[in-house]
């Protein structure tokens, strides 16, 4: 039998020495040398830095340097830079409660000295010497330096072996300080930066001063996250206001948000920010992700440079050590700002921005061509709720050659016939002519395409499933399904005007073993799950009953349905829980609802769904996040043929 251990000995309470309270602070602070990196580069910004190096040896293990052309620190203030609490950041507790700075607690010089050998070289504006402090002596003396700071980091955990023992290789902690610089270079283009490892240059990006056709932040996120990163992303601003105190007083969303198409696998382009400060928050990274729901297929991670502006004093920046978390006074205010900012970025169509972007590029000349041939207003087009059945079987609503209705003829159309002749010979395809447009015997004008028809002319069906289409750029492939999808989609969105989803009741209710959690919250939200077409009931304090599910729906698991709810319910705000909720409903109704393939469609069938997908909210992928269209240029084209090779 194992003997029971006796009580342990009663201990004194006793003050802990400073140097084991630094080295406690440490474990906090420093993680490694990426960890250092990041609370000097925030020093070094503080300091009104414009270029910042950063020197390393092993990976930072070994030496840590960096160097600022900041402010530096006074003669006087040097003694106590290495002191526990001391900072010039705060002074009280307004100006902890409003921190504007990166670094405010004070306690990173003193934690990193505890555990490494440092140095602190620095020549204040308006001195005539610069000098060098000891952290392990705190012997100060003169040495030779331009105005600015250095600090220097060497023998990382040297007091501390065990600790040094959990670092990787060093190839992997200089990609973790990288990763450090690079989260800073992103927040500010207005600085320079240089990373050196063993002597040599491994990363530069030089100060962005912008120009008409790009900005400075713009061009710093070309320069760190490369050249495709904006090409294949979205601009977003937004701003919300607070009603009695006006748009200063809201939170402002800005950066660029990637298009689905360049979501990837892992979530490692994901930057937000706040006041300028990278944080890692799971309000602004479920609101991002929220955005993408509509668009983003199976479990890809978007892409994003968010940066949110919001009164100091509404965020709480002194949550942890590392002051990479935050704490919002209003949480679901800046949820919503962030969410909405990047959904309508990702709402208007690609297409009209590309079709724009070429009309500037080709910059045609006056009287090219005359105001009757342009296509008519897309505003007074008709919206009927389109149903594709099939034709021989009478339904409600309008049919596939209704679409028709939204492709009328132009008034330089009334010059051609609208002959349905067939064209045919022994080697070519039958292709009826199509009100409005050019025909085959036209020349196609480009300038007009690009600032008419953004995804250009249709001029073939294949296979009964792709649209092809001739634009400016080159040739344009639609997936005729998916397109339509996401067109009746976002209709039936846009048309929703009943508050309640239509539930069945299940003839035996299904019940389920529930946790306190799951129980609480379905008795507090028993109008928002009625609102859902769920009825969810108490049958046993440890168990919930599932008496009624979405009438769309009656066939699913209904446990399994109700425990997701309940569990978005729990983390999040009812508002968006139905709004989600509906929109699974409406995915569903728009799919069955959308024209199916081997459906052959007429040319003004074609170029009216063409037209309406120009037209339509996130038509660049359908309601599963594939994409809708693919543009084949004639750059692209000329390669396959190896012309001009």
């Amino acid at each position: 039998m194992n003997a029971v251990p006796s009580p342990a000995p009663r201990r004194p309470i006793r003050e802990l020495p400073d140097e084991l309270i630094s080295q406690i602070a440490a474990g906090e602070v420093v993680e490694r040398p990426a960890s250092v990196v990041r609370e000097l580069v925030d020093n070094a910004l503080d300091a009104g830095a414009t270029q910042i190096t950063v020197r390393l040896l092993a990976g930072g293990v070994r030496l840590i340097a960096v160097e600022d052309n900041g402010f530096g620190i006074l003669h006087d203030e040097l003694p106590i830079a290495f002191k526990r609490h001391a900072t010039s950041k705060i002074s009280n507790l307004h100006d902890l409660e409003s921190v504007g700075t990166m670094g405010f607690r004070g306690e990173a010089l003193a934690a990193i000295n505890s555990i490494a050998d440092c140095a602190i070289l620095s020549r204040a504006e308006g001195q005539n010497n610069a000098y060098l402090l000891d952290g392990r002596t705190g012997e100060l003396k003169p040495v030779a330096r331009s105005t600015g700071t250095t600090v220097e980091v060497k023998e990382l955990f040297f007091s501390t072996p065990a600790r040094r023992k959990f670092l990787k290789t060093d190839a992997t902690e200089l990609a973790h300080c990288i990763e450090s610089v690079r989260r800073h270079a992103l927040a500010r283009p207005d600085v320079g930066f240089a990373i050196w490892h063993e002597g040599k240059l491994v990363e530069q990006w030089r100060v962005c001063s912008g120009s008409e056709a790009i900005t400075a932040l713009d061009q710093r996120l070309a320069d760190v996250l490369g050249e495709d990163f904006i090409s294949q992303s979205v601009a977003v601003d937004f701003t919300t206001s607070v009603a009695h105190l006006g748009p200063s007083h809201g939170v402002r969303v800005w950066g660029r948000a990637g298009v689905p198409d360049a979501a990837r696998s892992r979530a490692d382009h994901q930057f937000s920010y706040v006041n300028g400060r990278f944080v890692r928050d799971k309000v602004l990274t479920h609101a991002a992700r929220s955005a993408y729901e509509d668009v983003l297929h199976g479990h890809k991670q978007p892409v994003y440079a968010l940066y949110v502006e919001i009164d100091p004093t509404r965020v709480d920046v002194n949550v942890h050590p590392t002051k990479i978390e935050v704490r919002f006074r209003d949480s679901r205010e800046v949820h919503q700002a962030v969410r909405h900012a990047v959904e309508n970025a990702l709402a208007a169509p690609r297409a009209l921005a590309a079709a724009h972007a070429a009309a500037q590029v080709m910059t045609p000349a006056a009287g090219d061509f005359s105001e009757e041939k342009q296509a008519p207003a897309f505003a007074n087009w008709a919206q009927p709720a389109i149903n594709f059945g099939a034709p021989s079987q009478p339904q409600g609503g309008h049919r596939v050659s209704d679409l028709a209705a939204l492709w009328q003829p132009t008034p330089a159309a009334t010059t051609h016939t609208a002959s349905t002749t067939d064209r045919s010979d022994s080697s070519s395809l039958s292709i009826a002519a199509t009100p409005g447009l050019p025909q085959a015997t036209d020349t196609f004008n480009r300038e007009e395409a690009a600032s008419t028809w953004p995804l250009g002319r249709a001029l073939a069906q294949l296979q009964g499933i792709y649209i092809l289409a001739e634009n400016a750029q080159g040739l344009v492939v639609v997936d005729m399904h998916a397109a339509h999808e996401r067109i009746v989609y976002e209709r039936l969105k846009n048309q929703l005007d009943v508050k309640d989803i239509a539930s069945q009741p299940l003839l035996i209710p299904a019940t389920f073993a529930a946790t306190p959690q799951e129980v609480a919250t379905a008795e507090a939200h028993t109008t928002t799950l009625h609102t859902l077409g769920l009825e969810i009931t108490p049958f046993s304090p440890k168990t919930l009953a599932v008496r009624a599910v979405p009438a769309t729906l009656v066939q699913g698991d209904a446990v399994e349905l109700a425990r997701s709810v309940l569990a978005e319910l729990a983390q999040h705000d009812a508002s968006s829980v139905i709004e989600r909720a509906r929109n699974e409903l409406l995915a569903t109704m728009a799919c069955h609802g959308a024209v199916r393939a081997n459906r052959r469609l007429t040319f003004d069938e074609m170029n009216a769904l063409l037209r309406q997908m120009e037209q339509t909210e996130r038509s660049d992928q359908c309601n599963h996040g594939r994409p809708t269209w693919r543009q084949v240029t004639i750059r692209d084209l000329d390669g396959l043929f190896l012309r001009g090779r």
